[in-house]
């Protein structure tokens, strides 16, 4: 399933996410570090919603809130509940 998700509170304007079930097949960033995130894509890539929530859900950046690696996360549970 394909499912684009508008961040907040990150320089990455929003996240395109490509799940099979709960498995992140493809995720692109646009706007914000191209390098970092580009990397963080292709880290996460193969894993599951419930790996990458472990590993970088409640990520900080700086003095915010949020990060786009949480940001990720935040985007694989929309699409979960959107699929359901």
């Amino acid at each position: 399933m394909f499912y684009r998700y508008k961040t907040d509170g990150t320089c990455s304007a929003y996240i395109d996410v490509e799940m099979d079930g709960n498995v992140l097949t493809e995720c692109t960033f646009h706007g914000g570090c191209n390098g970092n995130l580009k990397g963080i894509a292709s880290l996460c890539k193969g894993m599951t919603y419930e790996e990458i929530k472990e590993r970088v859900g409640g990520i900080t950046c700086g003095f915010k809130k949020t990060s786009c690696p949480d940001q990720l996360v935040k985007a694989m549970e929309a699409a979960l509940e959107e699929a359901k």
